[in-house]
């Protein structure tokens, strides 16, 4: 009786910390960090890590580049950009701050200002709470079942990740899906390319090169149909979206140029 007595007050505190935390975006800082680890981890299972530490750092400094010229508070445990062994051309974001990018896409940049430009709009997904607004639209319709498996697993002493993932289990299969099939909404990613934009200016980069990115994408979508062409608007549509905007920029090429030359994808 008396484990039954606390098991029901651990449900009680678990529902009433989880209408707090969903009472405006629907997860806390926190949550989005546990629900993005177990979002990287479903991504991860179908795809590989690219295997070179020096570039990886490397696209880790344009993100830090970008996300200290933002007014957006990092999220829980910061940003990391992964690059993902693939030949398709795509990237991703979760809400939890990390970042996948095919090698493809890598591969596809001329300059480190295109690279930034790739970071910059899935950087941009995540500062404007695009995933967790894709998951409070397709809400969990048991969300007492889902509080109720966080209160056992805690009960059960399991670990913090164990429990976060059992509640969010039916977000993360959605997003998921969002990410590799549907992609966001056209609305979110016209909203992703203007903030990079604005994100590329104020850290010093080339405005102008989310534009050649989408070139780039468009001269190669040719058949293609997977990937990068069936989870984003066409290349055509977005450069339409941000051609003619203007933004004053710092003239920082030449401490970039050959840095990005040292590096072979």
């Amino acid at each position: 009786m008396k484990r039954l007595f606390l098991f029901a007050a651990l449900l009680c505190l678990c529902v009433i910390a989880f209408s707090q935390t969903t009472a405006d975006s629907g997860f806390s800082s926190l949550d989005a960090y546990y629900l993005g680890r177990a979002v990287a981890a479903n991504i991860l299972s179908s795809y590989k890590l690219y295997n070179n530490t020096e570039l990886t750092h490397y696209v880790n400094r344009i993100c830090q580049a970008l996300v200290i010229n933002s007014d957006y508070p990092a999220p829980y445990n910061g940003y990391f950009v992964m690059i993902i062994d693939s030949n398709e051309f795509n990237a991703f974001a979760t809400p939890g701050g990390h970042i996948f990018i095919t090698k493809k896409m890598v591969e596809s940049t001329s300059s480190e200002d295109m690279l930034a430009a790739v970071i910059a709009h899935e950087l941009a997904h995540i500062m404007l709470n695009h995933g967790v607004n894709i998951i409070n639209e397709t809400k969990v319709e048991n969300d007492l079942s889902a509080v109720a498996d966080w209160a056992s697993s805690t009960a059960a002493k399991q670990s913090p990740e164990a429990a976060r993932a059992a509640t969010f289990r039916d977000s993360i299969t959605g997003y998921v899906d969002v990410l590799m099939k549907s992609g966001y909404s056209q609305k979110q990613e016209f909203e992703a390319d203007l903030e990079a934009v604005v994100l590329l200016a104020r850290a010093g980069y080339d405005p102008g090169a989310l534009n050649d990115m989408l070139k780039v994408l468009q001269s190669a979508r040719g058949s293609s149909t997977g990937g990068f062409y069936s989870t984003h608007p066409s290349p055509e549509q977005r450069i339409a979206n941000v051609e003619g905007l203007k933004f004053r920029k710092n003239d920082t090429l030449r401490y970039r140029a050959q840095r990005f030359k040292t590096f072979k994808f």
